[in-house]
């Protein structure tokens, strides 16, 4: 497993938000599919294993165990987490969608 600082992830990168649903409707990296990591299991096949797979959550530890699971259980090979998480991804000014958020 590769560990990779937010600002490292390529644009255009398949990016995976493991938080909970309540997490992500706050704030989430731009262009992120979100699979809450109790669904990893169910839904993994809505990963492309053949391209390199950035695992996010909100500071770097659920991605890093989804990440493991992705290696481990599947055998993949091209997992990177996201080191610091959203929070890191907030902080170092990269985009972001905020539904939520009032005008």
């Amino acid at each position: 497993m590769y560990e990779v600082s937010p600002k490292d992830v390529p644009a255009n990168a398949q990016l995976i938000d493991v938080r909970e649903d309540d997490e992500y409707a706050v704030d989430h990296a731009r262009g992120v599919k979100h699979i809450p990591m109790g669904d990893i299991p169910a839904r993994y096949q809505e990963i492309d294993p053949d391209q390199d797979v950035y695992v996010i959550c909100k500071a770097g530890g659920r991605s890093m165990q989804v990440c493991g699971y992705l290696e481990n259980a599947l055998g993949w090979d091209k997992i990177i987490n996201v080191a610091g998480g959203t929070d890191a991804w907030r902080e170092q000014g990269l985009p972001m969608d905020t539904p939520n958020k009032t005008q």
